[in-house]
């Protein structure tokens, strides 16, 4: 088998999927999937070796969505990168943002207010929810279900409004900053995230009640794509991925940041390790992200949701347009950077598909010397050889479904 993977990968760095197998069987082929097949989740290339319809060996290939976001750091302020975190995981924008700022204020030495890291939490499982109900309704798409998908997107686009009103984008918002927030959540938001998750739970168990009890969408996942909590967790896998392994660790928990220690939730865990648990986490963090949010709505505090450290901060434009100070602070800022101390920090958070971290090495200049990324849903990637190799090729879709990829967060 090692022979056969050695040329399987011959053939991929050749671009060259005809090659023959000198002990390849009468019904042996090697089959690209992707990059442009619209299950591979982005641009996504899958070489395949079937004998028949069972896949016998799996190379996966990334890197047609590369951008280079690592290297564009070098050569931006510290606040200049907050959009191109948007462009990650752009299905949880607002947790790219908030991961990214954590690690800068560790870096700094700073803390936001506690106001600012409530909202932070909420805005994160927002995101947390609005990313599940896409990968439960992709899921369902790639087995079959079309329903499934118009629901969640249905629920999804009540989501963006809310996004609009707190922080004037659907989409990529760039709202965290710094020591703080773009500005404050108003009261109209308040009431509108809370009529949101009135409602949501009913819609929720409609839309998994369709699946939950349908014999071709279960059986389509269960005992597909087993993976081992050992094998997993010498992968890297993290996330929902790992937890439907049976591996009870979720950093929310483990490595508390912002406010999570001060709440009460559950986490979600499965043994199966098929892909079936890993569907089934994520519809019970859906439903542990609504009770996160709704504390949070009621133990929100008053106050700033800016640091109060002018140097490293950004200042409110309504004092740098009144005040002499606050005009060089922001001039000194956007000009120079904020210029962090010599060192080196990383930060991770516990995004919605695994471990997202930010390493950053400074050098005390305005702008990182080095930022690496650590993206979950490139490390969950590395699992598909292992999770696809002795599956039928029908299998593929679903197994890349439950893995829930995000091609611009796994090229960078």
């Amino acid at each position: 088998m090692e022979i056969r993977q050695q040329k399987i990968i011959a053939a991929l760095q050749n671009r060259h999927t005809t090659v023959q197998f000198d002990d390849a069987l009468e019904n042996e082929m090697v089959l690209n999937m992707g990059p442009q097949h619209p299950a591979t989740h982005g641009v996504l290339r899958l070489l395949l070796k079937l004998d028949g319809e069972t896949v016998v060996a799996c190379v996966p290939e990334l890197g047609y969505l590369h951008r280079g976001y690592e290297k564009l750091a070098e050569n931006m302020s510290y606040h200049e990168y907050i959009p191109h975190t948007d462009r990650l995981d752009y299905l949880s924008p607002l947790m790219n943002n908030t991961a990214y700022v954590l690690a800068v204020e560790k870096l700094l030495g700073i803390e936001a207010p506690k106001r600012a890291q409530y909202i932070r939490v909420i805005i994160s499982e927002m995101a947390r929810i609005s990313s599940h109900l896409l990968a439960i309704g992709a899921l369902a798409m790639d087995v079959g279900a079309l329903t499934v998908f118009t629901w969640a997107f249905r629920e999804r686009e009540k989501m963006y409004d809310i996004f609009e009103l707190l922080t004037g984008a659907r989409f990529t918002t760039s709202f965290t900053r710094i020591g703080g927030l773009a500005h404050d959540m108003t009261d109209e938001v308040k009431s509108a995230v809370s009529q949101f998750l009135d409602q949501l739970p009913e819609k929720f168990a409609e839309m998994i009640g369709i699946i939950n009890t349908n014999r071709i969408f279960v059986e389509r996942l269960d005992g597909i794509g087993v993976i081992s909590k050992e094998k997993a967790i010498q992968i890297g896998m993290t996330g929902p991925c790992l937890r439907g392994s049976g591996v009870n660790f979720d950093i929310r928990r483990n490595e508390p940041y912002l406010v999570y220690n001060e709440l009460d939730f559950e986490v979600p865990v499965y043994t199966e390790g098929d892909s079936l648990a890993r569907y089934y986490v994520r519809v019970n963090e859906i439903k542990e992200s609504i009770k996160i949010v709704r504390q949070c709505l009621e133990k929100i505090p008053a106050g700033p949701v800016h640091a109060n450290e002018p140097k490293k901060v950004l200042p409110r434009k309504e004092k740098i347009y009144t005040k002499m100070e606050e005009l060089i602070y922001d001039f000194m800022i956007i000009n120079f950077g904020v210029n962090p101390p010599v060192g080196e920090v990383y930060h991770a958070v516990e995004g919605s598909k695994g471990e997202l971290g930010f390493y950053i090495q400074s050098r005390g200049d305005g702008h990182p010397w080095r930022l690496k990324i650590r993206s979950p849903s490139f490390m969950n990637l590395q699992s598909t050889p292992h999770l696809i190799e002795g599956n039928m090729i029908s299998d593929v879709v679903a197994i890349l479904g439950s893995l829930d990829p995000v091609m611009g967060e796994a090229d960078k």
